[in-house]
Formats: structure tokens, C-alpha cells, sequence
């Protein structure tokens, strides 16, 4: 599946998740993206990083500025929100499985945060990711052959998609009713 808008970056995506869980200025989201924060203990975006996906965002039509609010500390910040372009662009990324196996640990991982955040069931999209990834999945399952570090690789490789294949075939049975 192409992506749905592949001009965003991963910190564009997600600072728009944030957005579009409501009306918010530039600091919450900072503090949400950080190391300890409930974002940042799976991917870290720094400070600059999210306000120039604020300006990116807000020139892309996703995002808009919505009011005001007073600051203790420097000039008045702005309440910025997700447009309807933005809201509808993220449910589509939202729903969309990532590329490849090594994309699980952030991309995906941020995707099913953003959705349980969203109180959004993840289920279609591990569907859609399982479905994405059996023919890797299908490719590895047999002993790498080579020697050397091409044995290494192969079995890296081999390794990598098995556990994220059985990762995502646990989440569907946590989901079951």
C-alpha cells in the first residue's frame, strides 16, 4: 500500500495524531513527544522537530489555528486544531500497515498508541499489517542458507520478521472478546 501522503514525515504524523485529539498549542504536544512522555517512550521528537511539523502541517492544510490563550512565559500561544483534510488524512495513514518488518518498532508501534489514545480499535489495522507482511514472513520461514556474514544477515533478518509475526498474531488474540 502506498502511503497516504508521502510528503509527511513520522514526527508530521504523529504530532498530527496529537492535534487531532483536541484543540492544543505546541507545548503539550512537546512534553507528550519527549522521552518520558506517553509518545516519547516509543518514539522521541525534539522540541524544533514539532514545531516545524506545526509549520508544515499548518501549510499543508492539515492542521488550523483556532484561538489564543495566554502564556506566563513569553507571548500568547496559539490553539492550533486538526482541519477535516487532516483529520480524514490521518484515519487513512491510521489504517494503513507499514512497509516493512524494521518499520514495526517505531512506525507501527506509534500508530497502535495513537489509536488506543484515539479510543480507536487497533484490531483491522494488525490485520491489515499480518496481511502486509506474510510473504516476508513466508520468505524467511526456512533456515537461511550462506556462510559468513550473509548467514548473520539471513538469520537476523529470519529472526526479526518470525517475532514480529508472532507479536502481531498476539495482539489479535488479547483482542479477542
Amino acid at each position: 500500500m502506498a502511503p497516504s501522503n508521502p510528503d509527511l514525515s513520522l514526527a508530521d504524523w504523529v504530532v498530527l495524531g496529537i492535534v487531532a485529539e483536541a484543540p492544543t498549542h505546541g507545548w503539550p504536544i512537546v512534553r507528550t513527544l519527549r522521552a518520558d512522555g506517553p509518545i516519547g517512550r516509543v518514539w522521541t521528537v525534539p522540541r524544533p522537530i514539532v514545531y516545524r511539523s506545526l509549520a508544515t502541517l499548518t501549510e499543508r492544510g492539515h492542521i488550523e489555528a483556532c484561538g489564543e490563550a495566554p502564556s506566563s512565559r513569553g507571548p500568547q500561544r496559539t490553539i492550533l486544531r486538526a482541519t477535516r483534510r487532516g483529520r480524514a488524512a490521518l484515519r487513512r495513514w491510521l489504517d494503513t500497515p507499514v512497509e516493512h518488518v524494521r518499520d514495526i518498532r517505531t512506525e507501527l508501534l506509534v500508530k497502535l498508541a495513537l489509536l488506543e489514545r484515539s479510543e480507536r480499535s487497533s484490531h483491522v489495522l494488525v490485520e491489515r499489517q499480518i496481511e502486509h507482511l506474510a510473504p516476508v514472513v513466508r520468505a524467511v520461514s526456512t533456515q537461511p542458507d550462506g556462510a559468513g556474514f550473509d548467514l548473520v544477515l539471513g538469520r537476523w533478518r529470519r529472526e526479526q520478521a518470525l517475532a514480529v509475526d508472532r507479536f502481531l498474531h498476539s495482539l489479535l488474540e488479547d483482542d479477542r472478546p
